[in-house]
């Protein structure tokens, strides 16, 4: 890298580089994160279709121009006093569709989904401090690369053509392996560093494991079916529509569960029912068909049995998600679960709860909220 340090010496931003070399890989990276955190609201807004389609569209010319650099493509051009700042670039673009992904599948209640993505997040940090010191490691530039390209088509294609199920899912992996592909195979036929660092045969399969990774986890329901998100999730004592809002009655959480909403003890009387409401984001004119899954634990088998599914329609383009709520009647006492999952039984996320019927016990903390 030392022999790219000659351009715009003497400027500030140079001499705040050199000062800061070592920090400036992730702090790029954050700057990506913090930027989308303040900006990206929903993924079917206009904002963040051009944002996101430009983040991707300058990480791939980014990395394209960088793979040149060794070559000396830039020599006597306008452009070489500024190719050592490429991967600057790339890791902020990295960081800035990395954390888009992250804020989208954060919209779910379901805090054991969301989790998997902060993991992920925390990998590409890893990741990225390490192409920092590695940055010729052509292989760990094209998995991270094949990794967001993938997660990106996985939410815009939906998106655009107003359709969700796995086949869509397949086209996306499929679009995005194809791009992937194309640009590391041009790099490699006009680059002749690249083919000094990199062999076809072994990027060509690593690129298809990440592939086939990902699909395998989306079919065993390991990853939440984007780009639908669960907003909120309540267990409620009652359910009912006003005009055009939901007023839930419910037992609020003590101040220190500030993960939850809800009680995850109720109280109800003998013969009163249990409601669960919800309210799920899909993106303008996506329909889908949601279900409530009830399901309550057996101390006798030791595992949950499904009690009842209950189905309805959802429509998307509600900022806050199409609300919904179903209820249970006849309910027992112990612990319960509902889980919501769409017609292909992909989970959006789950509400546990433990029911105690006693007529001589009020609920605590009850609450009235419109939705």
């Amino acid at each position: 890298m030392n022999h790219l340090l000659a351009g715009l010496k003497g400027s500030s931003f140079h001499r705040w580089y050199k000062r800061y070399e070592k920090f400036a890989p992730i702090i790029f990276f954050i700057g990506g994160f913090i930027f989308d955190t303040l900006t990206l609201g929903r993924i079917d807004r206009l904002y963040d279709v051009v944002v996101l389609c430009l983040y991707m569209t300058l990480l791939t010319l980014s990395l394209y121009l960088y793979n040149l650099v060794d070559d000396g493509r830039w020599k006597g051009t306008h452009f070489q006093k500024y190719e050592n700042y490429l991967p600057l670039v790339i890791q902020f673009f990295f960081g800035g569709l990395s954390s888009a992904y992250v804020i989208y599948f954060s919209r779910s209640v379901s805090v054991s989904k969301t989790a998997s993505f902060f993991i992920i997040l925390v990998i590409l940090f890893l990741a990225n401090e390490f192409l920092k010191k590695r940055i010729s490691n052509k292989y760990l530039q094209f998995a991270i690369y094949s990794f967001i390209s993938f997660t990106f088509f996985a939410f815009m294609i939906p998106v655009f053509i107003k359709e969700m199920n796995p086949t869509v899912f397949l086209i996306s992996g499929g679009v995005s392996l194809t791009c992937t592909l194309i640009l590391a195979i041009s790099i490699y036929n006009i680059s002749p560093s690249t083919r000094a660092e990199m062999q076809l045969r072994k990027l060509i399969p690593l690129i298809l494991c990440i592939y086939g990774t990902i699909c395998v986890f989306y079919f065993l329901k390991l990853i939440p079916p984007v780009p639908l998100a669960l907003e909120k999730g309540i267990v409620a004592h009652e359910v009912h529509k006003e005009n055009n809002s939901y007023v839930v009655t419910y037992e609020q959480a003590a101040p220190n569960i500030f993960w939850r909403e809800y009680r995850s003890e109720i109280i109800i009387r003998p013969g009163e029912p249990v409601y669960f409401f919800s309210s799920v984001f899909a993106p303008t004119a996506l329909k889908k068909s949601i279900i409530h899954q009830w399901s309550r634990y057996s101390e006798e088998k030791e595992k949950w049995e499904i009690v009842e599914n209950i189905s309805f329609e959802i429509t998307g383009g509600r900022d806050a998600g199409y609300r919904g709520y179903t209820f249970k009647t006849n309910v027992w006492e112990g612990h319960w679960k509902v889980e919501v999952i769409t017609s292909e039984d992909h989970i959006l996320g789950f509400a546990k709860f433990d029911i105690t019927i006693d007529p001589g016990l009020a609920p605590k903390q009850l609450t009235r909220k419109t939705f």
